[in-house]
């Protein structure tokens, strides 16, 4: 079908720039258990880096709390009493279909998704919505999803898949990923303005705003090509979660709720980052800004999407982009430059922790009532292999986490234990999460 472009044609400027989100309409081819104090909450991040790991670099030596930090770990040194790495769990949902996105968009939710090119997108909740849930109305927002990657679209044609499923692993439900923001100074905009809800009419904009953009899509929707029209239903699925979320905060259910913090607007990042690496330590800076302000409680972030190919050439000794190095077929030169950049991750995840373990609340800090998860949907890339997946988590939960432990589990352990763990130590326990067995032996104290 072709449509004329001249009254189809959407500006790509229409963005939710009100509501914190650098999210516009998608590119078409038409177009061209101790309780949580009220002094210290408990929280929850989630860390994911795509493409796996070099895995003669990643795995300690020693086990229990008689354990040496790997080469690749060796940044987390300084805090080893205050991490726990967790070896031999595994994913077994995600066992088939292609080597990534199967695996990918469900780390969280350990389901098998369904292989789609368009929008009938199966998955399950996630780990971390299901925190979100039970905490949802204690803070302005709920949960935090963060980026540095726009959303990729369109279908994978070597495997059928929606690129949709690569780019988010928070969701609300079954058929809901959870938009991810991308735009550092927005989020700061958000947190702003979620910390003084109630003073101005900056909510309602949003609202005006959000339902410009759907219906912008939904006009476009009757005009274009089957093909696109997969792409704006890919679309307004994910918008989905941003309606009851502007609701939210222009319902003003959080009246009686205080930052624990105050933001300024003055202290902005910018929202042009000058490289992937300081995209990515922004975007660490407002996960911590979110937590000790206690806007949200949960957050999860993205270093990139599935098949990432970020160049890594800023590291010394890195030549090459991040999904071709995972591909190392063994050669030990490629081998080498992948340990590097895993190990460039753990050093961001290890500045998100410091940050984290400084900020102070009573007598303890936001890292000490946290819980900062480390993971990949892989363990080595190139084989796609979803054994042994790279996993550590650090902080203590409020006190339910016993911390600076190498934990070493039966092979193929699920993954979902692990999940079974955090979910009670946030204090949202459940009977039992996707194809769990129970919590796993040593991660809890008591």
């Amino acid at each position: 079908m072709n449509i004329n472009l001249d009254k189809a044609r959407i500006s790509r400027r229409t963005l939710l720039k009100g509501a914190g989100v650098g999210l516009g309409l998608p590119w078409l081819e038409s177009m061209a258990a101790s309780p949580v104090t009220s002094a210290s909450p408990n929280r929850l991040a989630v860390l994911y880096m795509p493409n796996g790991v070099n895995v003669t670099a990643w795995t300690p030596e020693g086990t229990g709390r008689d354990f040496k930090l790997s080469p690749t770990l060796a940044p987390l040194e300084d805090l080893k009493d205050r991490i726990t790495v967790v070896s031999n769990l595994w994913n077994a949902n995600s066992k088939g279909g292609d080597g990534h996105y199967v695996k990918e968009a469900a780390i969280l939710t350990c389901s098998t998704i369904k292989k789609t090119p368009g929008a009938d997108l199966a998955n399950a909740i996630s780990m971390d919505q299901v925190c979100a849930q039970k905490v949802a109305l204690q803070t302005p927002l709920a949960s935090l999803e963060l980026g540095v990657t726009p959303v990729a679209i369109g279908v994978d044609a070597v495997v059928g898949y929606t690129r949709v499923y690569g780019s988010h692993i928070a969701w609300s439900n079954a058929s809901t990923p959870l938009a991810r923001e991308i735009n550092p100074r927005s989020v700061y905009e958000r947190l702003f303005r979620a910390a003084n809800v109630g003073k101005g009419n900056q909510s309602k904009q949003d609202t005006l705003l959000l339902d410009r953009v759907l219906g912008d899509a939904k006009r476009l929707r009757a005009q274009v090509n089957s093909a696109d029209k997969l792409r704006i239903d890919e679309y307004m699925s994910v918008m989905r979660s941003l309606e009851e979320r502007v609701t939210r905060s222009s319902s003003g259910a959080q009246q009686s709720w205080k930052p624990k913090v105050a933001l300024a607007l003055k202290d902005a990042p910018t929202d042009r980052p000058t490289d992937h690496a300081e995209h990515v330590r922004l975007m660490m800076d407002m996960i911590a800004v979110a937590f000790q302000s206690d806007t949200t409680r949960v957050a999860t972030f993205m270093f990139g999407n599935a098949v990432s190919n970020v160049s890594f050439r800023f590291l010394e000794g890195v030549t090459a982009g991040h999904h071709d190095v995972s591909h190392h077929q063994k050669e030990a030169d490629k081998l080498r430059q992948y340990q590097l950049i895993n190990r460039w991750h753990i050093e961001q995840y290890a500045y998100l922790l410091r940050k984290l373990a400084a900020m102070k609340e009573g007598e303890t800090n936001v890292l000490d009532s946290s819980m900062v998860l480390f993971a990949s949907a892989l363990s080595d890339g190139n084989s796609h292999n979803p054994h042994k997946l790279p996993l550590v988590l650090a902080g203590r939960g409020g006190g339910r986490i016993d911390s600076g432990q190498h934990l070493v589990f039966g092979e193929d352990t699920p993954v979902a234990n692990l999940y079974m763990g955090m979910l009670e130590a946030f204090g949202a326990p459940v009977e039992r999460f996707a194809d769990s067995t129970g919590v796993l032996p040593g991660l809890l104290r008591g």
